[in-house]
């Protein structure tokens, strides 16, 4: 099994009513639910851990990770409410307003004993539920627990918005990446996270702390990935017409993670000795996920009758 770890919410997107003026349309999202969601709809079984609420808008959450063959057995059920976000395409870019106090996602609690880590293969990490002291404590007590057996994959998926200290979230973020055998982020991400820095420098540096496969998507301009045996790979994005970009990056992701399953190479020393053709495939099945999300509004990652590994 693979698990995606963290938060789950309910996305008011942006749309227009009859009348041409702008409106928002209730999505279910968050960004490693979403992870969650792509991995399952791809034909990978796959699970997810963190607060959903039992509220109207939980229970959405529910019924959406169900239809989309997401196992919840392993997720806490609470009657605090849920996370909602509000989105505006500005410029191309999703920008969010968030209203998370006192959410199920913000008292989720890691239940020590309660996860067969020895049948996991993957443990995926990130996102809103980093920012805050008490989720970036409890998923630090998950991949302690999972580490032995799991390989560990993290996407900071930022959020400036919600940071109020960024010294002290940068080295959260380092904090994560040193412990993760896979990391991605965005080049809007990797910007906030290291201004300047060349890409490629960071990504040595992660690569000579122990990340096996570090991965920069770049929107249209494709994605470039990192990797101590097979060295640097690109891959173009699809020429696609964009409805929006949200939930492309955790689309990327779920492929990623399901293309590295299917080729037998999620484990992490199987990560370790990935050759470059294999990276190149499972990146480009990545990129072409990523871009087939981009055609629809809101989080829509595809299913396998849509996109063919094979």
């Amino acid at each position: 099994m693979l698990i995606s770890c963290g938060d789950a919410l309910i996305d008011f997107v942006p749309t227009k009513n009859a009348d041409g003026r702008e409106a928002v349309m209730p999505a279910v999202g968050g960004s490693c639910l979403n992870v969650a969601i792509g991995i399952a709809r791809l034909g990978a079984p796959t699970g997810f851990v963190g607060g959903v609420s039992t509220d109207l808008f939980g229970r959405m959450i529910a019924e959406h990770a169900a239809a989309s063959n997401v196992e919840l057995g392993l997720a806490t059920r609470s009657d605090h409410q849920t996370t909602l976000a509000f989105v505006r395409i500005v410029a191309g870019e999703s920008h969010y307003a968030f209203y998370d106090a006192g959410t199920a996602t913000r008292n989720w609690t890691f239940r020590r004993g309660t996860i067969p880590f020895d049948t996991v293969e993957a443990v995926h990490v990130g996102s809103t539920t980093l920012v805050n002291d008490r989720g970036a404590a409890e998923t630090k007590a998950l991949i302690t627990d999972a580490r032995a057996s799991s390989t560990i994959s993290f996407d900071p998926n930022c959020r400036p918005n919600l940071v109020k200290d960024k010294p002290a979230y940068l080295a959260r973020m380092a904090e994560f990446a040193a412990s993760a055998d896979l990391v991605k982020m965005s080049d809007v991400d990797f910007a906030y996270l290291f201004g300047e820095e060349p890409h490629q420098q960071r990504a040595s540096a992660l690569l000579a702390q122990g990340t096996s496969l570090v991965v920069v998507t770049r929107g249209n301009n494709g994605a470039i990935a990192w990797h101590a045996k097979a060295g640097q790979i690109e891959v173009e994005a699809p020429q696609i017409e964009v409805a929006d970009t949200i939930g492309a990056g955790d689309s990327f992701q779920a492929a990623l993670l399901f293309a590295l399953h299917k080729q037998g190479r999620l484990a992490r020393q199987q990560l370790k000795n990935i050759g470059a053709d294999e990276l190149r495939r499972a990146l480009s099945f990545a990129a072409n996920c990523a871009g087939l999300t981009c055609t629809r509004p809101g989080a829509d990652p595809p299913w396998s009758h849509e996109i063919n590994w094979s």
